[in-house]
């Protein structure tokens, strides 16, 4: 039987600047994510309690990106006012090599895993644009349920929830 590399998440730093801006540029990562500015070179260096700024690498080579944040105390309210106990996330390949080979599912399965190892967390939250059909079947299968539909700044998108006791269900 042959193995596939693992994927390794590491924390993102200012060296991944020109990475970070590259796979902004990039057609898939834009129709995942919308268009938009991370300000990473302000971002990169800011380190806040309530955020990760993740690097998804396979055997080495840097493939993709998470962000988990805690939505209650994000300064800059994305998500409005929500209840505590909560994470979100955000999620993309930014290889175009890299897609369509599991790598998606790994790295969210290690990211699921990051956000509820506190015990206190109840849900995960993530909001998919509305037009990425095929990521709202990937969440789906992964647990996560439709919450409504929403507009974030210009990007109209599909706000779905991973509950714990869900999550707990799917990993046995």
């Amino acid at each position: 039987m042959l193995s596939t590399p693992e994927i390794s998440l590491r924390k993102a730093s200012i060296d991944d600047l020109k990475l970070l801006q590259y796979w902004d540029e990039q057609p898939h990562v834009i129709a995942a994510i919308g268009e938009g500015g991370w300000g990473w070179e302000n971002e990169l260096n800011r380190s806040v309690a309530w955020r990760e700024f993740l690097i998804a690498e396979l055997a080495g080579r840097p493939i993709g990106f998470i962000q988990i944040i805690d939505p209650l105390h994000d300064d800059s309210h994305y998500w409005g006012d929500v209840e505590p106990n909560l994470r979100a996330l955000d999620i993309w390949i930014g290889e175009a090599d890299a897609l369509g080979q599991g790598h998606g599912t790994k790295m969210m399965q290690q990211g699921l895993q990051r956000c509820f190892i506190d015990p206190a967390v109840t849900a995960v939250l993530i909001d998919p644009q509305k037009s990425n059909v095929r990521s709202h079947r990937f969440y789906e299968r992964l647990g996560f349920e439709f919450v409504e539909e929403r507009c974030f700044g210009r990007n109209v998108c599909r706000v779905y929830q991973l509950r714990r006791s869900v999550w707990s269900r799917k990993i046995r």
